[in-house]
């Protein structure tokens, strides 16, 4: 079944050629991660990186928020079960971080639309994208200490995003961290007006689409091994990915089209332009 036909319950799916938008949508709730929803992303990506024609996945949430973290009541469903399945909670907490790993590890584009609330997986989700876009309603929490518990799934991500020391301080202090505190410390890469979002979306995408599928996703996996190797260790692995690269179809074309003076064959037409307020443009 394809993507396009698949029934979802919690998200909504748009394509446009090789960009694939997946919206979440639960806006009764600030789209609140459920299990259901967890499931559902998982499936879309795996999905996505079968069907050989996505090459980059937008994430996006209904009605003004991204996502306010887990629901509750999937969370009290797990207590529930303790006294059968004493592993009931572990088990649905980890489910938020596979799904983050998941995302994290992809070798498609990912760009993540940022609104109004943003916890618990969906921070996780924001801090593992590609690129991050945000409009000046965002507000991303990290309340978990002061509710008794733990940012377990968000942490690790959050470290990743921010280094140790900032990710400690949000941690701590139960952070709420607003658009341009977001944009400081990188949590976002650019913030916009809600007018001027959809414009720098379509800027985003036209730059990724100009890359290379095949190259692009070998450049995420050689940067994500390099944060956990000296640049020495990975120079032999770099070179047999270079010139893997070099050598292979793509590299080809882009080589010669850079010699001929055109677009090479994986970058889309250009769709109708969009000025900065959002209106198409003649």
């Amino acid at each position: 079944m394809s993507i396009e036909l698949a029934s979802f319950t919690t998200l909504l799916l748009h394509r446009e050629g090789p960009v694939l938008h997946v919206t979440l949508n639960r806006p009764d709730v600030r789209n609140a991660m459920s299990m259901a929803m967890v499931r559902e992303l998982r499936a879309v990506l795996a999905q996505a990186e079968m069907d050989g024609h996505t090459r980059v996945l937008v994430l996006s949430g209904a009605g003004g928020h991204f996502c306010a973290g887990g629901d509750i009541k999937d969370m009290a469903a797990a207590r529930g079960r303790l006294a059968e399945h004493p592993n009931a909670m572990a088990e649905t907490n980890a489910a938020f971080g596979d799904l983050c790993v998941a995302y994290a590890n992809t070798g498609l584009a990912l760009v993540t639309v940022l609104q109004g609330t943003v916890m618990g997986g969906g921070f996780g989700l924001a801090c593992v994208s590609d690129v991050a876009l945000a409009d000046d309603t965002v507000v991303f929490r990290l309340p978990e200490t002061g509710l008794g518990v733990v940012p377990a799934q968000v942490g690790p991500f959050l470290v990743e995003r921010l280094g140790y020391a900032e990710a400690k301080r949000l941690a701590v202090t139960g952070a709420k961290v607003e658009s341009q505190e977001a944009l400081r410390l990188r949590l976002v890469h650019e913030v916009h007006d809600a007018e001027t979002l959809d414009w720098a979306l379509d800027r985003v995408l036209k730059s990724i689409l100009a890359c290379a599928p095949g190259a692009l996703a070998a450049t995420k996996a050689l940067l994500a091994k390099a944060r956990f190797q000296t640049p020495a260790s990975l120079v032999p692995e770099a070179a047999a990915v270079f010139s893997k690269a070099v050598l292979g179809t793509e590299g080809m074309e882009g080589t010669m089209a850079f010699v001929q003076k055109r677009k090479p064959k994986w970058v889309p037409e250009d769709p109708p332009a969009r000025a900065a307020d959002g209106t198409a443009t003649p």
